[in-house]
């Protein structure tokens, strides 16, 4: 089924959104799109059109997504489109269900509706090449392309110009930053066919003037370099906020995950950000209850966490995704034990 947007007569729109930053991004583009055809912001009992703005990544949140469409699915007047991060597995599941599917590839170069007047949300890649066995993000979002240095950086002006104070670079894995620089505004950097990459691209937003800071997010600790880490440390308006993923303590698991560094090569890291940086906070993610994950293995992750002392941690409890790598895997850690093992980290990391 097809759903077009530009003819309808319904003109109330609804949007849904599931998952990370990256995916309220994308509904801010959306939104805007959205406004450009006529169409007027309304909630979800008014609206004529509404948008699931879904998440595989998560199985709570494809859980919530059924739940959601299934509510308004053959309400007599309401018309629904599926946007995301969805796998096709879930889409077919979906699929009859609702009038139209967007892929998120459809939506990266719209201009957004800023929600908020604060802060704002700057994609500058998206996708991903890294194929981490549990992860969703490549086979729904595809292959990493990155937006030109010189459209993000006149997108920053307009958003610190119009009183934004903080700027959030965003990307599956935002240390995988590349524009070749051939079309870029300085002419300099031009005829250099200079690669311009994620610290580069942090000095550039850094040095437009004006009283704001930058975060970003997510980073990939075997792409986190020596020059990202100085170009943070000499960066005023780069808060000494670091958000590094280790997913877990042991190099087995590691390996499974397809993470592609080990654990001392992580806490090496850990120890030069803080040479840098003495004052930098340092988060995380972790994954419990990998498959084949023993408690040997999780303990591990306990000692690596008594160890590197994060600021704070994102704790998730293992659930397969179909069509990645880990998905063939036997998941045979028990949901009780899974739950016991976040239990033991979150205590740990957040002191709960």
């Amino acid at each position: 089924m097809t759903y077009d947007i530009h003819s309808s007569s319904m003109k109330k729109y609804h949007i849904i959104t599931f998952g990370c930053q990256a995916n309220i991004a994308d509904s801010e583009r959306i939104e805007n799109k959205l406004k450009s055809f006529g169409y007027a912001k309304a909630e979800q009992e008014e609206a004529d059109l509404i948008v699931m703005n879904g998440c595989s990544v998560r199985q709570s949140a494809i859980d919530r997504l059924y739940s959601k469409v299934k509510q308004f699915s053959g309400q007599a007047g309401k018309k629904i489109i599926l946007a995301g991060c969805v796998l096709e597995y879930d889409k077919k599941k979906l699929r009859d269900m609702v009038d139209d599917v967007w892929s998120p590839n459809e939506y990266f170069d719209f201009e957004p509706a800023y929600s908020s007047s604060f802060s704002a949300y700057v994609p500058i890649i998206t996708g991903c090449n890294n194929f981490c066995s549990y992860c969703a993000v490549p086979y729904t979002r595809g292959r990493e392309r990155s937006r030109s240095a010189d459209e993000i950086v006149a997108e920053v002006k307009r958003l610190v110009k119009s009183g934004r104070k903080e700027i959030w670079l965003l990307g599956q894995n935002v240390n995988s930053y590349r524009d070749s620089g051939k079309n870029s505004s300085d002419k300099a950097l031009a005829a250099a066919d200079n690669i311009i990459n994620f610290p580069k691209l942090i000095k550039m937003v850094n040095d437009i003037p004006g009283d704001f800071k930058i975060h970003f997010m997510s980073s990939h600790p075997k792409d986190f370099s020596d020059e990202l880490i100085g170009t943070i440390a000499h960066c005023g308006k780069v808060p000494r906020e670091i958000h590094l993923a280790v997913q877990s303590g042991d190099d087995e698991i590691l390996e499974k995950m397809n993470r592609n560094y080990t654990v001392e090569h992580f806490k090496n890291l850990v120890v030069k950000i803080r040479e840098a940086m003495p004052a930098a906070k340092i988060s995380t993610d972790v994954i419990v209850g990998f498959p084949g994950e023993t408690e040997k293995q999780f303990q591990n992750t306990v000692k690596l966490f008594k160890e590197i002392k994060f600021e704070k941690a994102y704790i998730g409890k293992y659930s397969p995704r179909p069509g990645t790598l880990a998905a063939k895997m036997r998941d045979n850690v028990p949901p009780e034990e899974k739950k016991r093992r976040w239990e033991i980290i979150n205590k740990i990391a957040n002191g709960k």
